[in-house]
């Protein structure tokens, strides 16, 4: 199946030469990378066009720093475009193995519209994290299910691979979150709209280069989409 892996990068030039040798070295056949830049200023960008005569990635440049859910929405519309079967969101600094990728494409081919790498079913883990990290994402994790009554466990899980049928159902343009709770938002009208949801466990290694992506904004905004889709009319959203 063609499979097309969306990463977003905000200064993410020391991570994402080794990142995409690893992808390639694991997974060969029918597979391409999607990077969406923010207009780093480290220079990754010009790291990435550097190597697209040796892998077959394709450069998004955008002219400042839209966010997280921003450059997902931008990066699946494009990865439709070019006719994907299978559709992966990861992020760029290694927290998500490329090993895990094969795993995560053989439950897709097996019936799952949508596969998540999860660190909250039995052989996943979470490596590199502190007591109170742990807590406020297993609190973040638990207040979601919670109020918008979600069936995944790992809610908060940023390494995905979507169907192409899946996003193509899904209002894409409605989606505002341009933070982390992207990552709510999307998998909420993924199992309000009845799609197969199927979870792999996968081992998360906090980043070894750079700084955590996480703002105060992102955690404002958490709250408030949570909410937003609390109380919103089901055909408003879907």
């Amino acid at each position: 199946m063609k499979t097309v892996i969306v990463i977003p990068t905000y200064n993410e030039a020391k991570n994402i030469g080794p990142l995409l040798e690893a992808i390639f070295h694991f997974n060969k056949e029918n597979l391409s990378v999607l990077v969406v830049d923010d207009n780093s200023p480290d220079g990754t960008a010009k790291k990435v066009e550097a190597l697209q005569d040796t892998y077959p990635v394709t450069l998004i440049k955008r002219e400042g720093k839209f966010g997280l859910g921003s450059a997902y929405r931008k990066g699946f519309e494009e990865a439709l475009k070019m006719n994907a079967e299978l559709i992966f969101e990861m992020d760029a600094d290694f927290s998500h193995a490329p090993e895990d990728i094969p795993k995560m494409i053989l439950a897709a081919q097996n019936g799952a519209d949508l596969v998540v790498g999860s660190r909250k079913v039995e052989g996943g883990k979470i490596l590199g994290w502190g007591p109170l990290r742990l807590l406020m994402s297993n609190g973040a994790m638990h207040f979601s299910r919670i109020i918008l009554d979600l069936k995944t466990k790992d809610v908060t899980a940023g390494f995905r691979c979507f169907k192409a049928n899946t996003l193509q159902s899904i209002p894409l343009q409605k989606i505002k979150s341009n933070g982390y709770a992207f990552q709510e938002e999307i998998l909420f009208l993924v199992e309000k709209k009845n799609f197969q949801v199927t979870e792999v466990p996968v081992t998360f290694n906090d980043r070894t280069q750079g700084k955590s992506k996480l703002s105060k904004k992102d955690i404002v905004e958490f709250f408030l989409v949570m909410f937003k889709l609390k109380f919103t009319k089901r055909k408003d959203l879907l």
